[in-house]
Parts: structure tokens; C-alpha cells; sequence
């Protein structure tokens, strides 16, 4: 019993092999009917048939007839300073966005001043929209060589921004993210759903 349990676990046992049908057999046209002249040809001896393109899944098909609301665009960079943008995606007003390191405002848990908690890219934004909204954002700071010199993204991960109301989101980076004030241009994507 011990022994088909440490196999069980190991992965050992072996599921039987996936059976695949053959593909369909085209029925044969009548003795008097001719094929149509543009009826595809049967391939050529020792040409293999092309295999027929699968249907989307239905999961697929559902996302394909409601795409998500989506904007991507290159605005000038600058470290430390509010830029303000206007961009406004389906009802979603993008007003401003913020690059900074976090750090402990002095006068506010002395011991902890100046204490740094991580670098980010601060979007402002306001649903102008008449439906609530959850939006991603991902950010992408370059160079004046256009080398990438940080990536960040977030966005609503419980809840939505309802109609009429203003938030903030942090987009955080990490790993590489030192670089960041000598940048020049930065990249904006967002995707939006209801």
C-alpha cells in the first residue's frame, strides 16, 4: 500500500494515452454528379492534407465578442514631478500620473523618516462613465536610447471605481528600478472592463 502511495505521489502512474479519432472521411459525389469546378482539389500523391483549424472555445468566443477596452501610448517622462495627462478611456479620465520612491514624510513616526518603501508610478483617476469600472495599468519607463529601465503595473484588484469617483493607484516596481530618474519617455497601457 505504502509502495502505490509514494508512486501515486511521485507521479509514477501512468494515465492511459489520449485517443485521438480520425478525422471525418469526406462522402464520395454520386457516379453522375460532377465536382464543382471550385470545389478544392484533393491534394497531390504523397502531399498531406492540411489539418482542419480547430473552433475557438467558447470561453475564447465570449472574449472575442466583448474585447476588453484597451489604450497603449508614449508620453514624455519626468522623475519626481506630477504629469498631468488627459486621456480619457470609455468614461475612465486618466488626469494625472506620478513617478517617485515612498518615503516617510518627516514629522510623521520620527524614527522612520526618510525611510524608503519602494519606487512607483502613481495614476490618478476619475469614472466620468455612468457604469463602474475595473482598470489595469502597467507602465514602462525608457531611456533617451530607448533601453527599458523599469516596468511597473497594477490596478483594481477587489472592487471597481464607481461612477463619479476619484482614485489613486501605485504601480509598483521592483528589481530594476535604479535607473528610473534618467529616464525620458515612458509607455502607458490600460485595459478596461465594466
Amino acid at each position: 500500500m505504502q509502495i502505490l502511495l509514494l508512486a501515486a505521489l511521485l507521479g509514477l502512474t501512468q494515465e492511459p494515452p489520449l485517443q485521438i479519432p480520425p478525422p471525418p472521411q469526406e462522402a464520395p459525389a454520386p457516379k453522375d454528379e460532377k465536382p464543382a469546378a471550385n470545389a478544392a482539389r484533393p491534394p497531390a500523391p504523397g502531399v498531406s492534407k492540411p489539418a482542419p483549424t480547430p473552433a475557438p472555445p467558447p470561453q475564447a468566443a465570449a472574449n472575442a465578442a466583448s474585447p476588453l477596452s484597451f489604450l497603449s501610448e508614449s508620453y514624455s517622462y519626468a522623475w519626481d514631478r506630477v504629469i498631468p495627462l488627459s486621456i480619457n478611456l470609455d468614461g475612465l479620465k486618466v488626469t494625472k500620473i506620478f513617478f517617485n520612491k515612498r518615503v516617510v514624510e518627516p514629522g510623521f513616526f520620527s524614527i522612520l523618516k526618510g525611510a524608503e518603501f519602494g519606487t512607483r508610478a502613481q495614476v490618478e483617476v476619475t469614472n466620468t462613465g455612468s457604469h463602474p469600472k475595473v482598470p489595469g495599468f502597467a507602465v514602462a519607463v525608457m531611456d533617451k536610447d530607448g533601453r527599458l529601465l523599469g516596468v511597473a503595473s497594477g490596478g483594481t484588484k477587489v472592487g471597481t471605481v464607481k461612477p463619479g469617483e476619484t482614485e489613486t493607484f501605485d504601480l509598483n516596481f521592483s528589481q530594476v528600478k535604479e535607473r528610473l530618474s534618467t529616464g525620458d519617455k515612458f509607455y502607458l497601457a490600460i485595459e478596461l472592463r465594466n
